[in-house]
């Protein structure tokens, strides 16, 4: 698959409606969803009709939605949709920005984004961040700028020379990443599930749209992740890291998000006080006050 033909899938709006309702459709049983089944079935999952049904619409106007003509639709109706579908919040959400870029505005270029600075008063709160890893981030998973403890957490996704780092590059096409990460399928599909959430959001983004077409251009993986339609929220939860200065660490992060600055996050990720990857991450720490740092920490500013 081109890149080129990523970017299309990542901009056709009424394609993404269709495939992302067909595949949460096909995850539900009738008997999950209440209803009574009655013969077989070709494939598996909810017919149209039973999801008409569900969300209280004709069968010939949900049919409308799935083909992905979404113009007109009210907040009411992708409720109801919601609920019939049983979507998590995410997805919920996820929804609704498709519907809203399904909305007759007229053509859209393609456009890169405005060049996200991180304001120095950003940088000072990282800085000030200490016992706990951070890095600010945005929606293309890159990372713009870290604390000490954070480049030295993430120091492997400093080797490559490209910047910004990005953490899906280097989930997906860095060797080094099923080693990294502890649970490497777990992230590989929560990288996917966020870059799906970002694609709804701003379909016209021509960097995410880029992004999407490396990954997909080069790896399987990427590719057959990116076809579940999956998305996902990334706020808070556990990571396991196999980092080759310190071993085994288990880290809780958060996400904080920054109103006065679009589109960027910071995240934290700390330790269970008293537990080995407290000891761990104290120990990263003193490995990070001799390691040279300044390299990656330089190539991060400029970026």
């Amino acid at each position: 698959m081109s890149g080129n033909g990523v970017y299309a899938d990542l901009v056709d709006t009424k394609e993404e409606i269709r495939d992302f309702l067909t595949s949460r459709r096909a995850r539900i049983t009738p008997e999950q969803a209440g209803l009574v089944s009655f013969g077989s079935r070709r494939v598996p999952g909810l017919r149209r009709e039973e999801v008409a049904v569900l969300a209280g619409v004709s069968v010939p106007y949900y049919a409308r939605l799935e083909r992905g003509d979404m113009s007109g639709v009210s907040q009411s109706v992708l409720e109801a949709l919601a609920r019939a579908l049983e979507l998590d919040d995410a997805e919920r959400a996820h929804l609704f920005d498709l519907a809203r870029a399904a909305q007759p505005t007229g053509a859209r270029p393609r456009r890169r984004q405005v060049k996200q600075r991180v304001r120095p008063e950003v940088q000072w709160t990282l800085e000030a961040i200490t016992g706990a890893a951070a890095f600010l981030g945005n929606a293309r998973l890159d990372i713009l700028a870290a604390n000490e403890l954070g480049r030295a957490l993430f120091s492997e996704l400093y080797v490559a020379p490209a910047r910004p780092v990005n953490s899906a590059r280097f989930v997906f096409l860095d060797p080094r990443a099923e080693a990294f990460y502890g649970d490497w399928e777990r992230v590989a599909g929560e990288c996917v599930a966020i870059l799906r959430w970002a694609a709804g959001r701003d379909p016209y983004d021509r960097d995410l749209s880029d992004l999407v077409g490396e990954l997909a251009t080069h790896s399987e993986a990427f590719r057959i992740r990116w076809a579940a339609h999956d998305v996902r929220f990334h706020n808070t939860g556990v990571k396991r890291f196999h980092h080759p200065a310190v071993g085994e660490l288990s880290l809780s992060y958060n996400r904080l998000d920054l109103p006065a600055d679009h589109g960027l996050t910071i995240f934290t990720y700390a330790a269970e006080p008293g537990s080995r990857s407290e000891e761990a991450l104290k120990l990263l720490g003193s490995w990070a006050a001799t390691a040279d740092l300044t390299e990656s920490a330089r190539a991060t500013h400029q970026s």
